[in-house]
């Protein structure tokens, strides 16, 4: 699998969500959308991805722009990281890795010399007609949530 093409409309999908909530992304069509998977709850990386975001989230408002995180982890697991670090967005549940997959971020990964099928730290954003117009693949944390939000900046009005 590939995923999404740049310049192209990215395939609908729904999810569950934090706030008891499914997330369908036709229905955030008319907004900028920014999909960040990152491969766990509470890990010194995520937590600061996250809260780079969060950090930031007034200005992605600013541009009409939803942010979304995405990860492996069980909403219960979602719902405490996102009120620990109090975050003003949803995250996104994918325990079957069908978005993950849609989006080819499952990637073979090595911890202490042990090979294991993990999620690449990666973000995709989405313009207000649902095309995919920028995407980051094998993310550092440091500086990221700046450089989409430059990203976004640059998407037309």
């Amino acid at each position: 699998m590939s995923g999404p093409k740049l310049n192209r409309v990215v395939a609908d999908f729904s999810a569950a969500a934090t706030g008891d909530r499914k997330i369908r992304l036709k229905d955030l069509r008319g907004q900028n959308v920014v999909l960040y998977f990152y491969p766990k709850d509470s890990t010194p990386g995520c937590t600061l991805e996250g809260q780079d975001f969060r950090d930031l989230h007034t200005k992605f408002r600013r541009q009409n722009t939803v942010i979304l995180g995405i990860s492996r982890d069980s909403l219960a697991s979602h719902e405490k990281f996102k009120a620990k670090h109090e975050f003003p967005f949803e995250l996104l549940s994918d325990p079957d890795e069908k978005l993950c997959r849609q989006f080819d971020v499952i990637k073979e990964k090595s911890l202490y010399g042990r090979k294991f099928l993990g999620i690449e730290r990666s973000t995709f954003l989405l313009d207000k007609d649902g095309k995919l117009r920028a995407e980051w693949r094998k993310v550092k944390v440091k500086g990221h949530a700046e450089e989409v939000l430059a990203a976004v900046r640059e998407l037309p009005k």
